[in-house]
C-alpha cells in the first residue's frame, strides 16, 4: 500500500509539472511568435505606406527584416522594385508572387511555399506590395522549440528525482502510522490473549465436575481478576483512542493548574504511603494555563502512578510544578529507580512498551505514558524522561 501511494504521488507531481511546463513553454513560444510577427508587420506597414523610404536595389537601409517591394500597374506589370535583400531578376517567380498578392482577399497574408509574408496597399493607379522573408522567424522558433524541449526534458528528469525523494518524505509519516497501527493491533491482541485464555480455562474448570467449593471459588476469583484486568486495558485503549481523535483539544478553558495538581495529589498520598514511598510536592501557586482539566489531571495521575509502580521500595517521590521563563510551566515527577538508558527514555512513551515486562500482570499495560504523550501534544506541550544518578525524572511542559 505504501509503495502504491508513493507511486501515485510521483505520478501526480510529474503530471502537475508536465502541465505547468507545457503551459509555460507554450505561452513563451506563442508570445515569441507573436512578437516576431508583429515586428515584421510593423516594418511591412511602414514600408508600404511610406513608399519613398523603401531603398533602391542594392542599398542597405538598416531594416532588420529582409524584404523587397513591388509596384504593379492595373495590367499586372511591375513598375518598380525596391529592396536589396533578394535577387529580383527571376520574373517568373515574381509574377507568381504578384498573382498571389493581388488575388488575395486580405491585404496581409502568407506565402508558405516561398517563406514570405506580404503587405498590400492599393492606390488609385497601382498596387504596392511589400514582401518580407519569414525564414528568420521560422529558424528562431525552431531553435526556441529545441531549447524548450531540452529544458523541459532536463527539468522533468531533475524533478522526477526530486519527486521520488519528496514522495518518500511525504509518505514517511503514513508509513510510520501504518506500522504503528499494525503493531498496535498485534500488541493489543497479545495483551488480550492472556487474560482471555485464563478466563476460558477457569470457566471450563468451573463447568468440570469433581472440584470442591474452595477450588470453584478460586476459579471464579481468577475470572474476576482477569476480567478486571481486561476492563482496565479496554478503558485505556478507549482513552487512547479519544486522545488520538483530538478530543483533548475539546472544551479547553483557562484553569488554575496549581490547584488542579494539588487536588490530583490528594488520592495518591495514602497510596504512595501504603507502598512505602514518601511523597513531597513543591507546587508554585497561581500558575494558570489553557487546557482540558480532565486531561491535564490524567497526566498528573499517570506520572504519579508510574512512580508508584517503578520507584524503589522505601523510596521517595518528588513532584514539582514551576514556571519556566514567561511562557511555559514545567511539571516534573522524580523518583529513585532502575536507571533508564537513553533509548528507553525515548521508547517508554511508545504504546505497550514496558521496561519491566514482569509488570504486565500488575495492571501495567504500557499505555499510560503513551496517553500522556498524546495529551501533551494536544496541549502544544511535550513530555520526556531523563535518568541520571539513579533518579528517573519525567517532565511535562505546556504553555502558560
Amino acid at each position: 500500500m505504501i509503495r502504491k501511494l508513493r507511486v501515485k504521488l510521483v505520478c501526480i507531481l510529474m503530471a502537475l509539472l508536465t502541465v505547468m511546463l507545457g503551459v509555460t513553454f507554450g505561452l513563451v513560444l506563442h508570445f515569441t511568435q507573436q512578437s516576431l510577427e508583429a515586428e515584421s508587420l510593423r516594418t511591412l506597414e511602414a514600408l508600404a505606406n511610406n513608399w519613398q523610404t523603401a531603398s533602391s536595389p542594392g542599398l542597405d537601409d538598416g531594416t532588420r527584416v529582409p524584404y523587397f517591394a513591388l509596384e504593379i500597374n492595373a495590367r499586372g506589370d511591375i513598375i518598380t522594385t525596391r529592396g536589396g535583400y533578394f535577387d529580383l531578376s527571376d520574373r517568373e517567380k515574381l509574377q507568381k508572387l504578384i498573382d498571389i498578392a493581388v488575388n488575395s482577399e486580405d491585404d496581409i497574408g502568407e506565402v508558405p511555399d516561398y517563406g514570405l509574408r506580404f503587405y498590400r496597399v492599393v492606390t488609385r493607379t497601382s498596387w504596392r506590395v511589400v514582401f518580407a522573408d519569414t525564414s528568420a522567424e521560422t529558424t528562431t522558433l525552431h531553435s526556441l522549440i529545441r531549447t524548450l524541449a531540452i529544458a523541459s526534458a532536463a527539468a522533468l528528469a531533475v524533478f522526477f528525482v526530486m519527486s521520488l525523494l519528496l514522495a518518500r518524505w511525504l509518505v514517511r509519516p503514513v508509513a510510520r502510522a501504518w506500522d504503528q497501527q499494525r503493531q498496535f493491533v498485534a500488541d493489543a491482541s497479545h495483551e488480550l490473549k492472556t487474560p482471555l485464555t485464563v478466563i476460558l480455562t477457569n470457566a471450563e474448570l468451573l463447568q468440570a465436575p469433581g472440584y470442591d467449593a474452595p477450588a470453584r471459588s478460586r476459579f471464579a476469583g481468577s475470572i474476576l481478576t482477569m476480567s478486571q484486568q481486561m476492563r482496565g486495558l479496554v478503558e485505556s485503549l478507549l482513552e487512547l483512542a479519544r486522545v488520538d481523535a483530538g478530543r483533548a483539544q475539546d472544551a479547553q478553558t483557562e484553569l488554575d493548574l496549581s490547584a488542579l495538581v494539588n487536588d490530583a495529589l490528594l488520592p495518591f498520598e495514602p497510596v504512595l504511603f501504603e507502598a512505602g514511598h514518601t511523597l513531597t510536592a513543591r507546587v508554585e501557586d497561581g500558575i494558570r494555563v489553557r487546557g482540558n482539566a480532565a486531561q491535564l489531571r490524567q497526566v498528573v495521575e499517570i506520572l504519579l502512578d508510574n512512580a508508584r509502580k517503578y520507584a524503589q521500595p522505601g523510596g521517595w517521590v518528588l513532584l514539582t510544578l514551576a514556571r519556566q521563563g514567561g511562557r511555559h510551566c514545567v511539571l516534573s515527577v522524580a523518583d529513585p529507580g532502575a536507571p533508564l538508558t537513553p533509548q528507553e527514555c525515548r521508547d517508554i512513551f511508545k504504546r505497550f512498551y514496558r521496561v519491566d515486562h514482569a509488570r504486565a500482570m500488575n495492571h501495567s499495560y504500557g499505555l499510560g505514558l503513551a496517553i500522556a504523550a498524546r495529551i501533551a501534544e494536544a496541549h502544544r506541550g511535550r513530555i520526556w524522561a531523563e535518568s541520571s544518578g539513579g533518579i528517573n525524572t519525567f517532565y511535562f511542559t505546556i504553555p502558560i
